[in-house]
């Protein structure tokens, strides 16, 4: 496990596949690309599985994990979130 620089726990592929579920390794590569925290996962498979309201009635997504979310929708025809 490596560490961002505020010693948060970096994600692994491993983290990524386990809480996001199966994606193609071009996706897998682009969220690691993004140094995500296991937080910032966790935060963005929260978000996908529809239970918004812990962020706040209609507050979106930011950061980290708005970008992971931004990644797993682009592949939706409807642009429905992708639900692992």
């Amino acid at each position: 496990m490596t560490q961002n620089d505020e010693s948060r726990p970096l994600a692994t592929a491993r983290d990524v596949r386990e809480t996001l579920g199966d994606m193609d390794d071009a996706t897998l590569s682009a969220i690691l690309e993004l140094r995500p925290t296991i937080a910032d996962i966790e935060e963005a498979s929260v978000w996908l599985s529809g239970d918004r309201d812990v962020f706040g009635a209609g507050a979106p997504l930011k950061d980290v994990a708005g970008e992971i979310v931004s990644l797993l929708s682009v592949d939706d025809e409807e642009g429905a979130p992708r639900i692992p």
